[in-house]
């Protein structure tokens, strides 16, 4: 699974991933997953969204990065 598949199929919110953060974390994913577009440089977009998110909601980049690298060995089915 690619970053741009979970993205495309918004996947993240059904999962023991997800479901384990804290609320403020899973606002966080949230807004990251809305300012996200599946266009153009994915990645570039990705690292910008956290970026944001980060400063908003005054979380560690570092902890979001865990979440969504959790999720996708997750939805590979490898956790």
């Amino acid at each position: 699974m690619k970053l741009s598949q979970l993205v495309e199929n918004n996947q993240t919110f059904n999962s023991k991933s997800y479901k384990n953060l804290s609320p403020v974390m899973k606002e966080a994913v949230n807004d990251v997953m809305k300012i996200i577009k599946n266009e153009g440089n994915l990645i570039f977009n990705f690292e910008n969204a956290i970026k944001k998110v980060c400063e908003f909601h005054n979380v560690d980049k570092d902890d979001i990065e865990e979440y969504f690298d959790n999720e996708l060995i997750e939805q590979l089915g490898e956790k």
